[in-house]
């Protein structure tokens, strides 16, 4: 499952005046007057400071390296294919973001068997073209300083932008670690000072543990608190989901052997297991320290889905909290929608497409409409969406989903979703509603229907799925956008139907994209399509001008990218 955005830490500018000369060590001498600039590299953060303005077209050229791996593989060509392709899409979804920043992952080898992972970002107050350039420049040292057939996982950072390759989720809400400032000398002590010392230092000793025993019972404090709570979310979960031991879900798994791995994510990792009490195989969802995805959305999970009953919805079979966050979920045989829809080696047919697409829909309309409250789910997208033996869809991952009433029309939180699936206007508000959720149930429709992700990277430009099929619909070619791999096999009607749906929700303007219940109707022929689409829709709130789509070529009426 992909990454979900959150906020990290961002390079730190200050501009001062000093009165030691760049030259001084640390150790104090005495001041003269003078100017300086410098500063120092962090883990994930960096400090600099001179007399001397900061400007917003001004990077660096330095860089530090950090290596984490080298390893050589098999597939060279596969394999620089695969991470620079990464690099060059992350470097232009961080320039186009308002934040300068942009992470994920690629999948390579055999039977696409492995992940690397990337992330890229730039200071805050860089143009998009500095920080493209920036970027550019510290990933020509990392191409230029290591051979094309080694495996090489890495950071490579200066004081304007960084980035980074990893072969395991790249999780950020670290401790900066500081990369080799000299320690200051200590002065000569003579005799005489050491007694006021020794005092001192057996004083500060004293605080110290004692300032530490009070954080240790404040921790006990905290988690005892926070054991209640949970017991107050648990014990009000309903009569379905059960509460497991450890032992028994480990048993399940074989101890999380990764032989049971399912897949991974920026949560954690999925495991298939058998409790053998129930005589059921079930999917258990093991929440990792570092994940992004806490107790607040492991709660959140449980509190919401556990209240849910709909066909079209993972089941919640039961959770575990006594030494991890566990979720326990019925399993699903043909995994997520988005493995099926890319798959090399089998072709996901329409007709199937079509009612994933309806039962999509269903779950929408159970979510929104048909609760006691509303449900936003928030993060709807080909990943969370997961598919029985029968290839039924099943609405998945409620872990930043919200409850709201149906007489309050937005909850107003803190950014969370998936970059390209996010209702734009969500990205500079805060504010998600049902109609963010259409957004997003529109963008996976177009993603369905066309075979193709959301945005699309080339070397010298990026197409934005929705622009291109809004610019087929205006040229009555709209049946042009269908996945080529479908060889025309598909119904025309419902193509149509799917294609006009997606651009209807997918509408700039949140006041001219329909309900779901709409949405539903339209795509069962219960209702009429509409025939006009009145705003362009977008990819993400900041994508600049230029991301204009190039000619394309029409062959037999399948839609082809091309540069």
């Amino acid at each position: 499952m992909h990454r979900r955005l959150f906020a990290i830490p961002v390079v730190v500018l200050l501009t001062i005046a000093s009165s030691l000369s760049a030259d001084e060590s640390s150790v104090a001498s005495p001041p003269r007057i003078a100017l300086c600039w410098g500063g120092h590299l962090y883990r994930d953060c960096a400090l600099r400071y001179s007399q001397y303005p900061f400007s917003s077209g001004e990077t660096d050229q330095g860089h530090v390296l950090i290596l984490w791996v080298t390893s050589y593989v098999d597939d060279v060509a596969g394999w620089n294919n695969t991470r620079w392709k990464m690099m060059n899409r992350l470097t232009e979804e961080a320039a186009a973001s308002p934040v300068r920043f942009a992470n994920g992952s690629e999948v390579y080898g055999k039977d696409n068997a492995s992940t690397v992972y990337g992330l890229v970002q730039c200071r805050k107050d860089l143009t998009p073209e500095a920080c493209r350039g920036c970027v550019t420049n510290q990933l020509r040292y990392l191409v230029g300083d290591f051979p094309n057939n080694v495996n090489t996982y890495a950071d490579v950072r200066g004081f304007s932008c960084l980035a980074k390759l990893d072969r395991h989720p790249i999780v950020l809400m670290v401790l900066p670690v500081y990369l080799g400032a000299p320690a200051p000398t200590p002065p000569p002590s003579s005799k005489a000072q050491r007694t006021p010392l020794m005092i001192i230092g057996l004083a500060a000793t004293a605080s110290g543990i004692f300032c530490l025993l009070i954080l240790v019972i404040l921790y006990l404090c905290w988690r005892q608190r926070r054991t209640d709570d949970m017991e107050g979310v648990f014990g009000n979960v309903g009569a379905g989901p059960k509460r497991f031991d450890y032992d028994v879900l480990a048993a399940a798994t074989s101890n999380f052997s990764d032989d049971r791995k399912l897949g991974e994510g920026g949560f954690g990792s999925v495991y298939r297991g058998f409790i053998d009490t129930l005589n059921l195989d079930v999917a258990i969802k093991r929440v990792s320290r570092s994940s992004t995805q806490g107790w607040k959305e492991y709660a959140s999970e449980v509190k919401i889905i556990s209240g849910l009953r709909h066909r079209n919805l993972v089941k919640l079979i039961g959770w575990c909290h006594n030494h991890k966050l566990l979720l326990v979920y019925e399993l699903m045989l043909n995994g997520s929608l988005d493995k099926h829809l890319y798959s090399a080696e089998n072709t996901l047919s329409w007709q199937r497409r079509y009612q994933i697409i309806l039962g999509i829909g269903s779950a929408l309309l159970y979510l929104h409409e048909e609760c006691e409250q509303s449900v936003l789910h928030r993060d709807i997208k080909p990943s969370n969406v997961m598919l029985d033996a029968s290839f039924n869809a099943k609405l998945g991952d409620f872990g930043l989903a919200r409850l709201v009433n149906h007489s309050r029309a937005t909850h107003t939180t803190q950014l969370a979703g998936t970059m390209w699936y996010m209702d734009p206007a969500c990205m500079s508000s805060g504010k998600f509603s049902t109609e963010s959720d259409i957004y997003s149930f529109g963008v996976v429709l177009l993603e369905v229907a066309c075979g193709r992700q959301p945005v699309i990277v080339l070397p010298d430009n990026i197409i934005h799925l929705a622009r291109r099929v809004l610019e087929l619909y205006r040229q009555q070619v709209i049946l042009d956008a269908a996945d080529p791999r479908l060889n025309g096999d598909f119904n025309a009607l419902e193509m149509e139907c799917v294609l006009l749906v997606g651009l209807w929700c997918t509408q700039l303007d949140q006041s001219l994209r329909p309900s779901i219940r709409q949405a539903i109707s339209a795509l069962r022929f219960e209702a009429p399509l509409p025939t006009v689409i009145n705003s362009t829709p977008v990819g993400h709130v900041g994508s600049i001008p230029s991301l204009i789509v190039q000619e394309s070529t029409v062959t037999n009426r399948l839609y082809r990218f091309t540069r």
